[in-house]
């Protein structure tokens, strides 16, 4: 009988970061994937894993009123407890820095069931950026006996740390597996907006502001930099899908509304979402994740934030960290569109599309020979 490793998601980067490692759990000889919904972004989740064949086992019964963090929290630890008690996996699968990930730790540390942290070790240093995920990922790090760094990077700020050694894994990043899958599929666009911009013939320009140290003033500062760049090159498209927070909303509204050539679209399917990066001629965002997934299809990316965790595409070249001030991003922009800013013919710094493999065969090892959890207390 397989030993089983419990899968848990509750964000859409989740779901799309572990689908590939559930996929090759799916065929290894002595683990099992149970895969978990938290609750915690109620549909998006399951419309994430349908492009892979997935769907959730288990999704658990978590109702939220406000939004708020404890809300949250006071809901899937109970929850989450009494499913480990039920399951009784071998491990944890835990992925990213999301209040999903936070909970299932501990949980999970608190039945001493090892907990493998997916996508281990980013950092900014700046616990107010990103919020709350900085501080996520910091107290996962105490938790976790198996360490899934993505890049050697990621593992050397956890020995920073004094993370044990052994316990790190470099597997790279599973999204680069996960937009390979999908760009391999080559679905077209399911979203109408999304294949009448397409058919225009203009160069496109992909926009996502979604964290939630955007909000407000910054965000402002992002948009209407998006005006102006709509209104400079009369050959570009601009796509961005809408953020589900109404206030967001509001705001992209009263920007950009109205304008000819910007399209405001619904959250797009995972699937969409890769048609539109791959043949994009530049991309605007606070995203990690677009962040990794670019670099596969030699999309310049500008960063719209003070500071990222994946100072690896700034690094080779892929990506430039702009901030929101309109005057940077302008510059930045207008210099990529003018194809002086070009992403250098190199392999995606961030994994090699074998990443999932790699954590199966970590996880594989570590649950055999345990001297980590051993030493954790496990």
């Amino acid at each position: 009988m397989r030993e089983r490793v419990l899968v848990l998601v509750g964000t859409r980067p989740e779901a799309v970061k572990c689908a590939p490692v559930v996929l090759e759990l799916q065929g290894h000889r002595r683990l099992a994937p149970v895969l978990v919904h938290s609750g915690q972004h109620g549909p998006v989740v399951e419309q994430a894993l349908a492009p892979f064949g997935l769907t959730a086992e288990l999704t658990l019964p978590v109702r939220r009123a406000g939004g708020g963090q404890a809300e949250l929290v006071s809901a899937l630890l109970p929850a989450l407890d009494a499913l480990l008690e039920r399951v009784r996996p071998a491990a944890v699968l835990v992925q990213g820095d999301t209040t999903t990930a936070l909970c299932g730790a501990l949980a999970a540390f608190w039945r001493r069931v090892p907990v493998a942290h997916l996508e281990a070790g980013l950092r900014t240093g700046d616990l107010a950026s990103p919020f709350p995920e900085e501080a996520n990922r910091q107290v996962l790090a105490r938790l976790a006996a198996l360490h899934l760094a993505p890049t050697p990077a990621a593992a050397d700020a956890l020995r920073a740390e004094n993370v044990a050694p052994g316990s790190v894994v470099v597997t790279g990043n599973t999204v680069v597996d996960a937009v390979r899958l999908i760009a391999t599929a080559d679905r077209p666009p399911v979203d109408p907006l999304l294949r009448a911009a397409g058919a225009t013939g203009e160069r496109l320009v992909l926009v996502t502001m979604h964290r939630r140290e955007s909000w407000g003033a910054p965000l402002e500062e992002v948009l209407r930099s998006v005006r102006t760049l709509a209104h400079r090159h009369p050959d570009v498209r601009v796509v961005l899908p809408a953020h589900p927070n109404p206030a967001v909303r509001a705001q992209v509204s009263a920007v950009l509304g109205g304008h000819p050539r910007v399209v405001v679209t619904e959250p797009l399917a995972y699937p969409d979402l890769v048609w539109l990066l791959r043949r994009s001629a530049l991309v605007i965002t606070d995203s990690g994740g677009i962040q990794e997934e670019a670099p596969t299809f030699g999309v310049p990316v500008l960063v719209a934030r003070d500071t990222t965790e994946r100072r690896e595409a700034v690094d080779a070249g892929c990506a430039w960290l702009v901030g929101t001030s309109p005057a940077r991003i302008l510059d930045a922009a207008d210099r990529a569109l003018h194809g002086a800013l070009v992403v250098p013919r190199t392999a995606n710094p961030f994994g090699d599309g074998h990443a999932a493999a790699r954590v199966c065969a970590a996880l594989d090892r570590t649950l055999r020979v345990d001297p980590h959890l051993a030493a954790a207390g496990f």
